[in-house]
């Protein structure tokens, strides 16, 4: 804030009327002058004590009164300022400086609508006074009201262009606003002006950032360090930038930096939790967040970040707890509604599940940030929403950026280049299903290279990957900048996003432009809605004709499924008898390996309506964590079946063992909306049929687009009561179920779903279509193969 105001211009713009009380007597100007001298010198308590004299001989003295709200101000004693000032302002409530004054003193007290009346009535009673529209610019900006702090703030600065504190605190705002570009001019305004303001600098230093300019905004901080060493919020957006330019170790030390000089900054303790977090020492992090927890109980994105980690580390009741106390310290934390929900599916904490569910999509609709894109895919089977949240995603995380100019379509000579991006290159679904594909690529037409930016174990997935790729590239140490700027220098023409809006997302990569054409595949089940992204590979019954309008790529049809799958799957020679499994030697075998977060709690009543009509069945499922298995027996129990009828599996190392497993159960049920999409590729590749229910968005469409691949079209019920049927029929029709399983057999040789050389022709046929209206400067258009 400016200062309050210049003690010696009051005194002599009012040297006559303010020597004189309510009664007529004149204040004792002799003593008066002496006060404002020796606050002049520097003696602010002399000053303070010879303002307390006039007053014990004259209690209502405006200037006495008023120069001791300076003064208390000045010492940071805001109540006792503000009574001071309160008093004056009784006296003369006229005279504006004062009203200017309580109010500042009020912001400082938190007591902001009391500081906004205040600044109000100065600003009425003097409507060309600078200081007190940017004062109230700052009360408005304490509210959360922006536009009209933006407007508090443009007109201080129309009365006095120079006013650097009006020009930094209006970045504020347009920061907040999200116009970062104007931001940054306002900032760098202030900077001008003020050239030593080292709250300014780093101001810019952080909207650069946000502008996706890391090293100018490190520069930035630097220099606002070197102006202000002891500047301890200069160190710790230092460590901030320098997390953004994946020099983690480097942001630790800044944060140590800026917590050795304010010790009791919760906000460094928490960003020092967050970078510890991300190397690998979650005991340290554990300490940090605490730390900013006992420092700012209500913190809410430590509360958030705390859960996140315990998550992570399976300590799921706590992250649970922390994530409580995230909503309820700030209901509206951008996320965190739907991330709470997110982690209570994965237990199958089901209370008040339904008006939670419309909690959600009531803060989706008046505009909340409420739940990333994938968390909506087992709630909500509804295409127009997840659209929706994917735009609102994109447009406040990852939006387009022009820093770099637009890649140019690469010659038309040479092969392909197609540069598929992952977090996910080690065991995990993703790679079960596409690393086939990578290993066929045509080498004489396409070259392909693997950008990893994931966690990245070295496991026999990852070996083999490193193999499969014509070079493997690890960018977790690389800003999204220079990932783009790598892709461009290899040449990359057709960038594949396998990651999509799911863990360890990298979406900055591909707002950067890695390469001419972009290409949504098989990580995110579902549009992007991102701008920067060209197409999205689907097939006919994932995307139907009624959908098309709510993706905002466009859609690749490839001529069969979607889905990339391994010719042999990798199974054990000798499947284990299922009395080594956990289940029952007779009796019919329902089987979902999903995960638990795809399981709703209509899907569980359905499936407990079915073990009630086939005697004898049993449930098997994946057994996530213990907290969900007991909240599934306890729903079991209240739905009048046993809790000895659902199985839990538990996981195993090997992926050949796991698929084996399959061959001991009878008939496996889909969940819905969120269908199984490795899972039941496993399964049907294990020889296990598999009973879906598709419904309108891509993910709940998956096992219907696999089934038609397999011909056993019969398997994809209408809806929940002839999904409930067909798998009690199949249950009490062995025959049946033995034709069936016998015809799957028979597609495990011939069906496309188990060609991955025809496969690979395919998405290889898709990528010269998209690479050919490039070259020939094309819009992107769907693509019917």
């Amino acid at each position: 804030m400016v200062p309050l105001l210049e003690v010696m211009g009051l005194a002599a713009r009012n040297a006559t009327a303010r020597r004189m009380n309510r009664a007529g007597r004149e204040t004792p100007g002799g003593a008066f002058a002496e006060a404002q001298a020796r606050l002049g010198s520097g003696d602010r308590a002399g000053a303070e004590q010879v303002c307390q004299e006039i007053l014990r001989q004259q209690p209502d003295d405006f200037p006495a009164l008023y120069l001791l709200g300076i003064i208390t101000a000045a010492g940071r004693r805001h109540e006792e300022a503000a009574c001071f000032f309160e008093r004056a302002a009784t006296l003369q409530p006229d005279e504006p400086s004062t009203h200017n004054n309580l109010g500042n003193v009020l912001l400082e007290l938190g007591r902001h609508e009391q500081s906004l009346a205040s600044l109000e009535r100065a600003v009425q009673l003097r409507a060309e006074y600078a200081e007190a529209h940017y004062n109230r610019g700052n009360a408005l900006r304490e509210l959360r009201r922006f536009p009209e702090a933006l407007a508090a703030y443009d007109r201080a600065l129309s009365l006095k262009p120079r006013l650097a504190e009006a020009h930094n605190n209006r970045g504020k705002v347009l920061r907040e606003l999200r116009r970062f570009a104007e931001a940054r001019a306002s900032f760098a305004s202030a900077v001008q002006l003020s050239p030593g303001n080292a709250p300014a600098l780093t101001n810019l230093g952080v909207v650069l950032g946000e502008l996706g300019q890391p090293e100018e905004a490190l520069a930035a901080h630097q220099q606002a360090i070197g102006l202000a060493p002891e500047y301890a919020a200069a160190r710790m957006n230092r460590g901030i930038t320098l997390q953004q330019l994946k020099r983690p170790e480097e942001a630790l030390s800044s944060y140590e930096e800026a917590l050795r000089l304010k010790p009791s900054d919760a906000e460094a303790w928490h960003a020092r939790g967050g970078v510890l977090a991300e190397l690998e020492r979650p005991s340290e992090a554990e300490v940090s967040y605490q730390r900013a927890l006992q420092l700012r109980p209500d913190y809410a994105e430590a509360h958030r970040n705390r859960g996140e980690l315990h998550w992570q580390h399976g300590r799921h009741e706590s992250a649970l707890a922390s994530y409580d106390s995230a909503l309820a310290a700030r209901p509206d934390l951008p996320l965190m509604y739907g991330m709470w929900l997110h982690a209570r599916r994965h237990v199958c904490d089901w209370r008040d599940w339904h008006s939670h569910t419309a909690q959600l999509v009531e803060r989706i609709e008046r505009g909340e940030l409420a739940a990333q894109p994938f968390n909506l895919f087992p709630l909500i089977d509804s295409p127009p929403l997840h659209r929706r949240v994917a735009t609102d995603f994109v447009r406040e995380t990852c939006p387009p950026t022009d820093v770099l100019p637009p890649p140019p379509p690469h010659s038309r000579d040479g092969r392909i280049r197609i540069g598929y991006f992952s977090a996910d290159y080690q065991e995990h679904p993703v790679t079960q299903l596409t690393a086939a594909l990578f290993e066929r690529h045509d080498r004489g037409r396409f070259e392909v290279l693997a950008f990893a930016f994931g966690p990245g174990r070295e496991d026999a997935m990852r070996a083999r990957l490193r193999r499969a790729f014509d070079r493997f590239i690890d960018v977790r140490r690389q800003t999204d900048r220079d990932v783009a700027l790598l892709s461009r220098e290899l040449g990359i023409d057709i960038a594949v996003d396998l990651t999509g809006f799911t863990a360890h997302h990298r979406p900055g990569i591909f707002a950067h432009r890695a390469a001419p054409v972009q290409v949504n595949y098989l990580g995110f089940p579902g549009t992007m809605a991102a701008p920067y992204m060209d197409y999205i590979l689907a097939d006919r019954v994932l995307v139907p004709s009624e959908s098309r309008a709510h993706y905002s790529e466009q859609v690749v049809y490839l001529p069969h499924s979607y889905q990339a799958t391994e010719t042999h799957l990798p199974l054990s020679e000798k499947p284990r008898p299922r009395a080594a499994l956990g289940l029952p030697e007779a009796g019919f075998v329902f089987c979902s390996f999903n995960n638990t977060y795809k399981i709703t709690p209509e899907v569980f009543a359905g499936w407990m309506r079915i073990l009630a009509a086939v005697p004898g069945s049993v449930l098997w499922l994946m057994k996530n964590t213990e907290i969900a298995a007991a909240n599934l027996r306890r729903c079991a129990a209240a739905s009048g079946v046993s809790p000895e009828r659902l199985v839990f599996a538990e996981r195993v190392p090997l992926l050949a063992e796991h698929l084996t497993r399959y061959q001991a159960a009878d008939l496996f049920l889909d969940t819905f909306p969120y269908n199984a999409h490795t899972t039941a590729s496993d399964a049907l590749g294990s020889g296990l049929p598999v009973l879906t229910r598709p419904g309108h968005s891509f993910a709940s469409r998956v096992a219907a687009s696999l089934l038609h691949t397999v011909d056993l079209m019969e398997l994809i019920a209408a809806d929940q009561a002839h999904y409930e049927l067909l798998a009690i029929e199949l249950a009490h029709a062995p025959e049946k179920l033995r034709t069936l399983r016998e015809r799957l057999n028979h597609q495990r040789a011939t069906a496309p779903l188990f060609d991955v050389e025809r496969f690979t022709r395919d998405i290889e046929s898709a990528y010269t279509r998209m690479h050919e209206r490039c070259l020939a400067a094309l819009a992107p258009e769907d693509i019917l193969l």
